[in-house]
Protein backbone atom coordinates (compact mmCIF):
# COMPACT_ATOMS: atom_id res chain seq x y z
CA UNK A 1 0.00 0.00 0.00
CA UNK A 2 2.61 2.36 0.69
CA UNK A 3 4.49 1.55 -2.13
CA UNK A 4 1.29 2.04 -4.50
CA UNK A 5 1.16 5.78 -2.13
CA UNK A 6 4.48 6.31 -3.39
CA UNK A 7 3.91 5.58 -6.83
CA UNK A 8 0.32 7.72 -7.29
CA UNK A 9 2.43 10.49 -5.67
CA UNK A 10 5.31 10.31 -8.00
CA UNK A 11 2.94 9.74 -11.12
CA UNK A 12 0.54 13.12 -9.82
CA UNK A 13 1.55 15.07 -7.15
CA UNK A 14 -2.00 16.21 -6.54
CA UNK A 15 -3.02 14.24 -3.91
CA UNK A 16 -3.95 16.34 -0.93
CA UNK A 17 -1.17 17.03 1.53
CA UNK A 18 -4.16 16.22 4.54
CA UNK A 19 -3.72 12.80 3.19
CA UNK A 20 -0.63 12.65 5.20
CA UNK A 21 -0.77 11.85 9.04
CA UNK A 22 0.00 14.96 10.91
CA UNK A 23 3.13 14.31 12.88
CA UNK A 24 3.33 14.20 16.84
CA UNK A 25 3.98 17.03 18.95
CA UNK A 26 7.84 15.81 19.78
CA UNK A 27 8.90 16.09 16.31
CA UNK A 28 8.88 20.22 15.80
CA UNK A 29 11.00 19.95 12.78
CA UNK A 30 8.48 17.36 10.69
CA UNK A 31 5.64 19.30 11.84
CA UNK A 32 6.75 22.57 10.71
CA UNK A 33 7.58 20.93 7.30
CA UNK A 34 4.26 19.24 7.60
CA UNK A 35 2.32 22.57 8.43
CA UNK A 36 4.11 24.41 5.67
CA UNK A 37 3.29 21.77 2.99
CA UNK A 38 -0.42 21.56 3.97
CA UNK A 39 -0.29 25.51 3.74
CA UNK A 40 -1.25 27.57 0.41
CA UNK A 41 -0.86 30.80 1.62
CA UNK A 42 0.44 33.06 4.68
CA UNK A 43 0.63 35.68 6.65
CA UNK A 44 3.84 38.24 5.93
CA UNK A 45 4.53 40.56 8.40
CA UNK A 46 7.26 43.33 7.25
CA UNK A 47 8.19 46.93 8.46
CA UNK A 48 6.07 49.56 6.82
CA UNK A 49 8.04 51.75 4.59
CA UNK A 50 4.87 53.44 4.10
CA UNK A 51 3.89 56.81 5.13
CA UNK A 52 2.46 57.21 8.68
CA UNK A 53 3.38 53.53 9.08
CA UNK A 54 7.23 53.87 8.66
CA UNK A 55 8.65 50.96 11.20
CA UNK A 56 5.50 49.29 12.38
CA UNK A 57 4.79 46.15 11.32
CA UNK A 58 2.71 45.44 8.61
CA UNK A 59 0.95 41.66 8.02
CA UNK A 60 -0.42 40.59 4.54
CA UNK A 61 -1.48 37.71 3.06
CA UNK A 62 0.58 36.06 0.30
CA UNK A 63 0.10 32.91 -1.83
CA UNK A 64 3.06 30.63 -1.19
CA UNK A 65 4.49 27.51 -2.18
CA UNK A 66 7.90 24.70 -1.06
CA UNK A 67 6.01 22.56 -3.73
CA UNK A 68 3.56 20.47 -5.81
CA UNK A 69 0.65 19.55 -3.53
CA UNK A 70 0.32 15.95 -2.38
CA UNK A 71 1.45 13.73 0.64
CA UNK A 72 5.26 13.34 -0.83
CA UNK A 73 6.00 16.19 1.21
CA UNK A 74 7.90 19.29 -0.44
CA UNK A 75 11.69 20.94 -0.27
CA UNK A 76 10.39 23.43 3.14
CA UNK A 77 11.78 26.58 1.20
CA UNK A 78 8.40 28.92 1.13
CA UNK A 79 7.81 30.26 -2.62
CA UNK A 80 6.48 33.58 -3.23
CA UNK A 81 5.32 35.34 -6.49
CA UNK A 82 5.72 38.52 -5.88
CA UNK A 83 5.35 42.36 -7.59
CA UNK A 84 6.90 45.34 -6.65
CA UNK A 85 3.93 47.02 -6.98
CA UNK A 86 2.26 45.44 -3.99
CA UNK A 87 2.56 47.78 -0.42
CA UNK A 88 4.53 44.99 1.35
CA UNK A 89 7.05 44.31 -1.16
CA UNK A 90 8.02 47.84 -0.88
CA UNK A 91 8.53 47.43 2.79
CA UNK A 92 10.86 44.49 1.62
CA UNK A 93 12.62 46.94 -0.45
CA UNK A 94 13.53 48.86 2.36
CA UNK A 95 14.37 46.08 4.55
CA UNK A 96 14.21 42.69 3.30
CA UNK A 97 13.43 41.12 7.05
CA UNK A 98 10.24 39.73 7.59
CA UNK A 99 8.19 36.91 9.30
CA UNK A 100 5.93 34.35 7.93
CA UNK A 101 3.16 32.73 9.82
CA UNK A 102 1.62 29.51 8.12
CA UNK A 103 -1.54 28.02 10.36
CA UNK A 104 -3.46 24.13 9.78
CA UNK A 105 -6.06 26.45 10.50
CA UNK A 106 -6.72 26.46 6.57
CA UNK A 107 -6.95 23.41 6.07
CA UNK A 108 -9.26 20.55 7.57
CA UNK A 109 -7.80 19.27 10.24
CA UNK A 110 -8.36 21.96 12.91
CA UNK A 111 -12.18 22.59 11.38
CA UNK A 112 -12.76 18.30 11.95
CA UNK A 113 -11.10 18.17 15.14
CA UNK A 114 -13.33 21.42 15.94
CA UNK A 115 -9.38 23.48 17.03
CA UNK A 116 -10.06 26.58 17.17
CA UNK A 117 -6.93 28.63 15.35
CA UNK A 118 -5.58 29.97 18.26
CA UNK A 119 -5.81 26.56 19.80
CA UNK A 120 -2.02 25.35 20.04
CA UNK A 121 -3.48 22.07 18.50
CA UNK A 122 -4.25 23.95 15.74
CA UNK A 123 -0.43 23.91 15.18
CA UNK A 124 1.20 26.75 13.37
CA UNK A 125 4.39 28.00 12.62
CA UNK A 126 6.41 30.90 12.62
CA UNK A 127 9.15 31.17 10.16
CA UNK A 128 11.69 34.65 10.54
CA UNK A 129 14.12 35.07 7.86
CA UNK A 130 14.33 37.62 4.63
CA UNK A 131 12.59 37.36 1.36
CA UNK A 132 15.09 37.03 -1.36
CA UNK A 133 14.76 36.90 -4.90
CA UNK A 134 15.43 33.68 -6.57
CA UNK A 135 18.50 33.38 -9.24
CA UNK A 136 17.52 31.94 -12.58
CA UNK A 137 18.41 28.10 -11.55
CA UNK A 138 15.97 27.95 -8.97
CA UNK A 139 13.00 30.07 -10.81
CA UNK A 140 11.85 26.85 -12.58
CA UNK A 141 11.51 25.44 -8.93
CA UNK A 142 9.63 28.48 -7.91
CA UNK A 143 7.47 28.49 -11.00
CA UNK A 144 6.34 24.61 -10.70
CA UNK A 145 5.52 25.06 -6.98
CA UNK A 146 3.61 28.16 -7.17
CA UNK A 147 1.81 27.64 -11.06
CA UNK A 148 0.75 24.22 -9.51
CA UNK A 149 -0.96 24.98 -6.76
CA UNK A 150 -2.02 28.51 -7.79
CA UNK A 151 -2.48 28.06 -11.34
CA UNK A 152 -4.70 31.46 -11.44
CA UNK A 153 -1.02 32.93 -11.08
CA UNK A 154 0.07 32.04 -14.70
CA UNK A 155 -2.49 34.45 -15.72
CA UNK A 156 -1.88 37.41 -13.67
CA UNK A 157 -1.14 40.43 -15.78
CA UNK A 158 2.84 40.46 -17.55
CA UNK A 159 2.53 44.20 -17.20
CA UNK A 160 3.25 43.80 -13.49
CA UNK A 161 6.81 42.52 -13.42
CA UNK A 162 5.57 39.39 -11.47
CA UNK A 163 9.27 38.03 -9.63
CA UNK A 164 9.90 34.42 -7.81
CA UNK A 165 11.04 35.22 -4.28
CA UNK A 166 11.65 32.57 -1.48
CA UNK A 167 11.62 33.12 2.20
CA UNK A 168 14.81 32.72 3.43
CA UNK A 169 14.61 30.89 6.99
CA UNK A 170 17.08 32.27 9.70
CA UNK A 171 14.58 31.11 12.82
CA UNK A 172 11.44 28.85 13.29
CA UNK A 173 9.09 28.52 16.23
CA UNK A 174 6.66 25.50 16.24
CA UNK A 175 3.30 26.18 18.69
CA UNK A 176 1.61 22.58 18.11
CA UNK A 177 0.97 21.65 21.99
CA UNK A 178 0.70 22.92 25.35
CA UNK A 179 3.28 23.69 27.06
CA UNK A 180 4.68 26.88 24.51
CA UNK A 181 6.40 27.39 21.44
CA UNK A 182 9.77 24.91 20.01
CA UNK A 183 13.12 26.29 18.52
CA UNK A 184 13.69 24.30 15.42
CA UNK A 185 17.03 25.64 13.77
CA UNK A 186 16.95 25.37 10.21
CA UNK A 187 19.50 22.89 9.88
CA UNK A 188 17.28 20.81 11.86
CA UNK A 189 14.01 21.55 9.65
CA UNK A 190 15.69 21.25 6.54
CA UNK A 191 16.96 17.37 7.22
CA UNK A 192 13.92 16.04 8.03
CA UNK A 193 11.14 14.53 5.62
CA UNK A 194 7.61 15.73 6.88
Amino acid sequence: MARLLLLLCAASGLLPAAVATIPPPEEAARMARYVLHSCDWGALATLSAQEGLRGRPFANIFSLSDGPPGPCGGSGVPYLYLTDMEISVQDLEVNSNASLTVSLAQTPYCRKHKYDPQNPLCAHIIFVGSIVKVNDSEADIAQKALFTRHPEMESWPKDHNWFFAKFNITNIWVLDYFGGLKIVTPEEYYSVKP
